[in-house]
């Protein structure tokens, strides 16, 4: 009876360790069975797919150089470390226009200034600044070095090299549009595109300008700030070293000073003191890398043929503005070259 027993205890237990065994093995089979994909281009194999294993962090990629962009384009002007040529020359503490209560000038920066193009003047820098910022309204700083943001700016010249180059778009897509002096558009647009956003001009080159236009003043003296105080209301200015447009049309609330320390900043540390002083051309490259955050530059230098002319103008003397005696185009082109070189800007000169 007792061994009896024994048995039927003895098989209980077999009954239950051959169970747990039993469930083991099917639970491992369908393990498997989930990572196996059986292909209809490979009929009676199995392959083992081996799963893809999600990371529970994730990393925000680090630049190469280690350093964070100043802003969100591709490339960015105020980024340091690609060029030490470019870091050295680069201020990014220039203010580059004129700010309302924010206009200060050393006594040598003022006399290398109004010795740029003399002109009789009976007022101060601060009283004649002072009158002009009643007529108009003081600029506010432009968005440019903001991470999240991205100033594409295209400098456009005015050399004959854009006839035929078919830039109109990709002038145009850009947000910042810059011309200067006496640019048109109209019937060119395939070449130079029909967009501004920023003209150029000194009294002697001035032009009327389309709503919504920033006109941006080039003074080489201080005459040139007092005629933009007069072209703006009363008109009483006619004439500086030659006849100028006594009135201009053009929004008050965009309107655009050039700083005249920003125009010796130019001159010394880009131009390194080459000609007298900077061209109105190299002047708007440096200014647009001060206000934007992507520069390409279209129509500098000369056209195929090698003549310097304008591409509105079928100028037979093409060069014979090209050696002014007071800038140094060679040394500039070299500047521009390198600038193109160094990744700072994109120079489009076909």
């Amino acid at each position: 009876m007792i061994m009896k027993k024994k048995l039927c205890l003895g098989a209980l237990l077999c009954g239950i360790l051959f169970f747990v065994i039993a469930t083991h093995t099917i639970q491992k089979d369908a393990s498997l069975s989930s990572y196996m994909v059986v292909s209809p281009a490979t009929k009676g194999r199995t392959t083992i797919q081996t799963p893809t294993l999600t990371p529970t962090t994730t990393t925000t990629p680090v630049p190469v150089s280690g350093r964070e962009s100043t802003c969100s384009c591709k490339t960015c002007v105020a980024d340091t470390g690609k060029s030490e040529w470019f870091d050295q020359l680069f201020d990014r503490e220039q203010q580059p226009y004129l700010i309302n209560g924010e206009y200060k000038m050393d006594h040598v920066s003022w006399d290398w200034w109004l010795g740029l193009q003399r002109s009789v003047y009976d007022e101060t820098l601060e009283e004649v600044i002072h009158k002009m910022f009643t007529v108009f309204s003081s600029p506010l700083a432009e968005l440019s070095g903001q991470r999240n943001h991205c100033g594409s700016c295209a400098v456009v010249g005015n050399s004959g090299n854009l006839l035929g180059s078919r830039h109109g778009a990709a002038i145009d897509s850009n947000k910042i549009v810059i011309r200067m002096n006496k640019a048109i558009t109209q019937g060119y647009e395939a070449d130079v595109g029909n967009r501004t956003t920023h003209h150029i001009i000194y009294p002697e080159s001035a032009v009327d300008l389309s709503p919504g236009v920033h006109l941006v003043l080039l003074p080489f003296k201080l005459l040139d700030i007092k005629w933009l105080t007069s072209a703006l209301s009363t008109g009483e200015i006619t004439r500086t070293y030659m006849r100028v447009k006594n009135l201009v049309r053009a929004d008050k609330d965009k309107v655009m000073v050039i700083n005249p320390m920003f125009i010796k900043y130019t001159h010394e540390k880009w131009n390194m003191k080459h000609g007298r002083y900077p061209s109105t051309g190299m002047l708007a490259i440096i200014f647009a890398l001060h206000l934007c955050d992507e520069v390409s530059v279209f129509g500098y230098g000369a056209d195929e043929k090698g003549n310097w002319h304008h591409y509105w103008e079928n100028n037979k003397n093409g060069g014979a503005f090209r050696k002014t005696g007071v800038h140094s185009g060679d040394f500039e082109k070299k500047i521009i070259h390198e600038l193109d070189k160094v990744g700072k800007i994109r120079l489009y000169e076909r």
